[in-house]
Formats: structure tokens, C-alpha cells, sequence
């Protein structure tokens, strides 16, 4: 019985990375990682598609420049046909086109090649547990885009969608754009983890949007940090 719960709890994981020695690192390092298994590794985002078609894992580590097709539109493609799979992008590049292509198109996160793999654990034991995460390097690329949104203010239609926004919403927002988690924005604002976690789902819904890496690129972009 035991054994049968362990298996449940095993996240299944596909590695798409066109550098074998790399992938076949964090295969070891996987290895040490009860709550996680392998269960295949591609070279290219087309061969994470075909991939997935056969057998959808639980989660998939994606670079992003790979040959044939690369990771941010196999995310697009992926996220399209399987909206359940976790898809966190794992790269050494900080552009901020592939930062808000691989968030658009369905990404749970963007890690860079040098987390610690004990920081890397932790971030995607979060994403499993319906979080999104960023490497803090990515926190400058948002604080620029904010710079542009200032200067390019939304379109009606997204000021009527801000509008319906309430006070708690955007303060939310604001927080979670900034990079807090539910609970450190709950002790900002003197209310409870699971006030803030109705509060942003609430905001998301309004917004469209599909989990708090997007909440996060949208607030920034639309000048809500102002």
C-alpha cells in the first residue's frame, strides 16, 4: 500500500535539451529526488511534442534554443494540446522576448542553468504544487517592460478590464509582481494566505489569465506596480 502512494506522489518528468551531457546530469540529479522520476529525455521541441502525444508526463524541463524547433513554441504547441503538464523553461538565456513568448505560451516558470539543485528542487516542487516561479534574474526584464508600459499606456479594452479590478486585486497584484509568495503578501497586507490565494484567483479570472507568472508579466506590463 505504501509502495502504491509513493508511485501517485511520483511526478513523471521529460527533459528537453539538445546538450546530452547536460541531460544526462540532471538524470543523476533527479535520481536522488524521491518525489520526482525520469521518465525520458529529447533533444529538440519537436521531439517533446511527439513525446508528449505518446506519453504526457507530469512536468518538462525545456530549454529554450534548440535545434528543429525550439522550447518556446513547442510550450505554445504543448500547452495547447495538454494544458496539464507543467512546462518550466531551464535555459542560461535572460532575453526578454523568449521571457514573455515562453510565459505567454503556457510556461510555469523560467530558471536559469545555474539554480543550485537544491533551489531547483524546491522551485519545482512549488510548480507541482500549482505555483509559478522566476528566476530573480528575470525580475529586471519585468522592471523594463514596466518602463515601456508607462510610455505605452493600455488599450481601452484592458482599462475596462482593470477597472473591475478591486483595491485588494491590484495590491495583490502589485505583490506578486514584486515577487512575494501568497504567504509573505499576506503578512504585507494583514490578511490571511487563503484571503490572498480566493483575491488572486479572482484577479486572474477577471484578467484571463492562467497562472501567477502571467499575473506577474500583466501587472508589470500594464503599470499596476505604479
Amino acid at each position: 500500500m505504501g509502495d502504491k502512494k509513493m508511485e501517485s506522489d511520483t511526478a513523471s518528468v521529460l527533459l528537453a535539451d539538445d546538450h546530452v551531457l547536460y541531460r544526462e546530469g540532471l538524470r543523476e540529479l533527479f535520481g536522488h529526488w524521491s518525489e520526482f522520476e525520469v521518465v525520458g529525455d529529447v533533444n529538440n521541441g519537436q521531439e517533446a511534442i511527439d513525446f508528449c502525444r505518446k506519453k504526457a508526463p507530469d512536468l518538462i524541463l525545456m530549454d529554450v534554443q534548440m535545434p528543429v524547433l525550439d522550447g518556446v513554441e513547442a510550450t505554445g504547441v504543448i500547452h495547447q494540446e495538454f494544458p496539464g503538464i507543467h512546462i518550466v523553461m531551464l535555459t542560461v538565456t535572460v532575453d526578454e522576448e523568449y521571457v514573455f513568448q515562453a510565459i505567454r505560451n503556457g510556461a510555469k516558470g523560467y530558471l536559469l542553468k545555474d539554480t543550485p539543485g537544491r533551489q531547483l528542487r524546491n522551485r519545482l516542487q512549488r510548480v507541482m504544487q500549482g505555483e509559478a516561479v522566476l528566476a530573480s534574474q528575470v525580475t529586471p526584464v519585468l522592471f523594463n517592460e514596466l518602463k515601456r508600459s508607462e510610455a505605452n499606456p493600455p488599450a481601452s479594452s484592458e482599462h475596462a478590464r482593470i477597472e473591475r479590478l478591486t483595491e485588494n486585486e491590484i495590491k495583490v497584484l502589485r505583490l506578486v509582481a514584486l515577487g512575494l509568495s501568497n504567504g509573505d503578501i499576506g503578512a504585507t497586507l494583514f490578511q490571511s494566505e487563503g484571503t490572498v490565494k480566493k483575491t488572486l484567483g479572482s484577479a486572474m479570472s477577471k484578467l484571463q489569465l492562467e497562472n501567477r507568472v502571467q499575473a506577474a508579466v500583466y501587472a508589470t506590463r500594464h503599470g499596476l506596480l505604479d
